[in-house]
């Protein structure tokens, strides 16, 4: 009986491990497609500027002391 309650609590705790797995991977791929519409959003707004004919579209920053 202590058997059957044991293979119950083994049985329990890879449910929860092969669900936090899941989790954490189905969050990585939020994360990773959240970062990259940003980054395409960003490349298809420079393109559009300069598919306009205009020169000035990433302005280069210079740093305050200089």
């Amino acid at each position: 009986m202590s058997d059957r309650f044991g293979n119950s609590d083994l049985e329990a705790d890879q449910r929860r491990t092969s669900a936090l797995i899941r989790r954490i991977v189905i969050l990585s791929l939020a994360i990773v497609g959240i970062v990259l519409v940003r980054e395409l959003g960003k490349e298809s707004k420079l393109e559009d500027c300069l598919m306009s004919g205009r020169t000035n579209c990433a302005p280069i920053e210079v740093p305050p002391g200089k």
